[in-house]
This record gives C-alpha cells, structure tokens and sequence, in this order.
C-alpha cells in the first residue's frame, strides 16, 4: 500500500467502525440518549475526530440505517442463494430467532428506531426509516410471489408484522423464548401456505368456512337474533 493510500484506508476504517456503533447504540439506548461521545467510544474513536466524518447526531442515525439495510442486504444475499422461496422464507424467521436474546433485550433494531423517529416533527428520518422497513417487506412478498400465491403483499404484511409483534413481546416482558414459540408457530404456517388455497391465520386459529351457495348459514347461538337478509 502506497503512503497516500494508507491515510484513506484509515479513514475508511474509521467512518465503517462509527456506522456500526452507530447502529449498536441507537438500538442499546435510543436516538435521545445517545451522545456523539457514547459512539466514539464504541467506536474506539476520538470524540473530536467524529465530526470530521458526521456534522451531527441526525448524520449518525442516517449512517445507522444503512447500517441496517446493509445487514438486510446480506442476509437477503445469503438466503437468496437457496433454490427454494419458501426455505428463503423460513430462513428470515430462523435469523429472527437466533437474534432472541438481543431482540428480548433492546427489540427489532429497525422496528424501534422507527417507533423513536416517528415522534420528531422533522419528517425525515422516520421516512428513511419506515423505508428500510419497506425494503423488508418488498423482498418478502417477492418469495410469496415466486411461489405463485394470492395476495403476497398481504402475506408479507402479515409475517413481518409476525415478527415486529414478537419481537415487541420478547422486549417488554424480557423473555427471548416468545421469539422461539412464535417463530416455530411462523414456521408452521409457512408450510400449510399452499398456492391457490386461502392462508391460514399463523396464530393458528382456523378461517371461518365460506358457505356455498344456496347452502343454509349455520344456526346462531341461542339469544342471538340473526340479521335479515
């Protein structure tokens, strides 16, 4: 490496080692708690040198989110490299339950740095970050999509909300093991997904039955008057 290219190399080495404590701390403590100096030291940077690469806080948590997409990124590259749409699929929950203790601890990573961002008046970041979130349910409701299902952008909606609910479970009652039960019951539900066949509900209750036509309604309780038509 020449002389002048080892100063850009630290450089480099710097702003990627702010990026990540950036995002490690934002999901530890919060945007309001976090201080430029709680991310130097994660970082193992001087204070002074943080504002040579990011002017404020705002730039940290914008570096924070590409960290994230960044990490969405790889694990959607690694899982892409499965043959299979629904073992792509079942992979993401399984990369959610390895991450139990931490999600038990401080949340979804994304999830909760848009719930934070949402209440500032600015109007940009939480877009930014409601847009990492959309990254997320774009390529999963590709995979549904490639298994030929009806509505996947429906289902999309419904495993990631899945997995943001659980999530918030783990962390407010500190219990990793809801992350384990609830990704199990995900899997089960993604193989009784079936093309052309309506999806079943992954709390596992069961659709109500459509009538066919001309068939007779079931009766109502006893006390239940039922609607005329």
């Amino acid at each position: 490496m020449t002389n002048s290219a080892k100063p850009r190399a630290r450089a480099a080495d710097k702003r990627r080692r702010l990026t990540a404590a950036a995002a490690r701390v934002l999901h530890e403590q919060g945007v309001e708690r976090t201080t430029l100096g709680d991310i130097a030291r994660a970082a193992d940077v001087p204070v002074g040198n943080v504002y040579y690469y990011f002017k404020t806080k705002d730039e940290l948590v914008q570096a924070a989110l590409s960290e994230h997409n960044a990490h969405l990124d790889e694990l959607t590259g690694r899982l892409g490299q499965l043959s299979d749409p629904r073992d792509r699929l079942k992979g993401l929950i399984e990369a959610w339950v390895s991450q139990r203790d931490v999600a038990a601890r401080y949340g979804c990573p994304t999830g909760t740095l848009a719930v934070e961002l949402d209440k500032r008046a600015d109007g940009t970041l939480d877009v930014q970050a409601g847009a990492a979130i959309r990254r997320l349910l774009d390529w999963t409701g590709h995979q549904f999509r490639l298994l030929g299902l009806p509505n996947p952008d429906d289902l999309a909606v419904t495993l990631v909300a899945a997995y943001q609910g659980m999530s918030l479970l783990a962390n407010a009652l500190r219990d990793p093991e809801i992350m384990t039960r609830e990704g199990t019951r995900l899997l089960r539900w993604l193989d009784s997904v079936t093309a052309g066949e309506q999806a079943p509900d992954p709390t596992g209750e069961a659709p109500a039955p459509s009538q066919p036509d001309g068939a007779a309604a079931p009766a109502a309780p006893r006390g239940v008057r039922r609607p005329q038509r």
